[in-house]
């Protein structure tokens, strides 16, 4: 018995499914995270507007910091990642207008994704130049930023994905969250109703990005953002005003 829905996550699987869809009309295929130019009718994309949580770190990073100075580290420098790290900056500078926010630190190289060693020399070099939080938006490098930042006393970064606060327990501030517990339901619950539709989208409104900082689960999360209880007040708040639309982030892709 065949599969009628299979799902995916990543840009890597772009092509193999392009290739495959055609020859299984019959099944419907989900790509998280990504989506595929001219996608055939049975394939369905559930993407992030990454920029969301992208902005309310930034503003975390800006409204905890005591060097005044901020930093982030991106894999490689791609139109992607820029919804990280421009986003970033921005939120850093709406919260504290008189932050100074580094420019971004891209790991490059042959593994840009899956480089610690390079992630925590570029670390390292923003600590020196005052930072004293570093969003790290590298995936498999990101263990080079904790490095880093743990070595550096007052130093803290914030991680990506997933709750990274245990990888370095003390030197991580929080995490912005991917919810693809949230996403993938919500979006093979649209194909089996017949309302799915191509692309869709998912932010802070729709539960399919977080911020740790900002649920219930902040307490027992190992984060250090946890014994901030009124800069998480600001956070909540920030995020109700990008939810209710009086804060917009831009997209950089779309620019």
């Amino acid at each position: 018995m065949k599969a009628s829905i299979v799902a995916v996550m990543g840009f890597e699987f772009g092509d193999i499914i392009a290739d495959l869809a055609p020859e299984y009309p019959d099944t419907n295929f989900v790509i998280v995270d990504t989506c595929i130019p001219d996608a055939p009718k049975n394939v369905y994309c559930a993407v992030f507007r990454e920029q969301e949580a992208a902005y309310l770190a930034g503003a975390e990073a800006a409204l905890t910091s005591t060097s005044k100075t901020v930093g982030v580290i991106g894999a490689l420098d791609i139109p992607f990642l820029h919804r990280y790290t421009d986003s970033f900056g921005l939120g850093a500078k709406a919260a504290r207008p008189d932050i100074n926010v580094l420019p971004t630190s891209w790991i490059g190289g042959d593994n840009p994704f899956q480089d610690p060693v390079r992630a925590q020399t570029q670390a390292t070099l923003q600590l020196s130049n005052g930072a004293d939080r570093i969003y790290a938006v590298a995936a498999g490098s990101n263990g080079g930023v904790f490095k880093a930042v743990a070595d550096k006393s007052g130093a803290m970064a914030i991680g990506l994905d997933v709750n990274q606060c245990g990888d370095a327990p003390g030197a991580i501030l929080d995490s912005t969250l991917k919810k693809v517990d949230v996403v993938l339901p919500a979006t093979i619950d649209g194909i089996l109703k017949g309302t799915a539709k191509p692309v869709v989208s998912f932010g802070l409104a729709e539960g399919g990005l977080e911020l740790v900082a900002t649920t219930e689960a902040v307490a027992s999360s190992g984060c250090k953002i946890a014994e901030s209880p009124d800069v998480i007040g600001q956070l909540k708040d920030i995020q109700a005003k990008i939810v209710s639309g009086a804060i917009t982030v831009p997209d950089p892709m779309a620019q």
